[in-house]
């Protein structure tokens, strides 16, 4: 079973993604409301996956998947992004994210981002 930490500032989005999860069998093992809170849980946690919402406050994702990727360089993060953020996605994915998915998703986006990861 995959162990993943959830990353978000919207209470909603944190909730709606851990739903969806567990209902399919994955193991939520941690959630933090922005990317310095990330930080520190995977260092704590060392979850399997990461998603990861890019636009969050004191610490965006990008600057936190740095930050992870820094920590483990084999790290899975998936991010998860608005629509209109082509360009943050972009930077993510050369920066070292897996894949992203954008909101509003759907469950199957979501497990399939989930699915393609090793």
């Amino acid at each position: 079973m995959k162990k993943i930490l959830i990353v978000d500032d919207a209470a909603f989005m944190r909730l709606t993604i851990r739903n969806m999860l567990e209902k399919n069998s994955y193991e939520v093992v941690g959630e933090a409301t922005n990317g310095r809170d990330a930080i520190q849980k995977f260092g704590l946690l060392r979850p399997d996956i990461v998603t990861m919402d890019i636009t969050m406050p004191d610490m965006d994702g990008i600057s936190a998947l740095k930050a992870i990727l820094a920590i483990d360089s084999k790290a899975n993060v998936i991010m998860v992004s608005a629509m209109g953020q082509e360009r943050l996605v972009r930077e993510a994915i050369l920066s070292g994210a897996k894949t992203f998915i954008v909101k509003p998703f759907k469950e199957e986006q979501m497990l399939k981002a989930l699915e393609g990861i090793k």
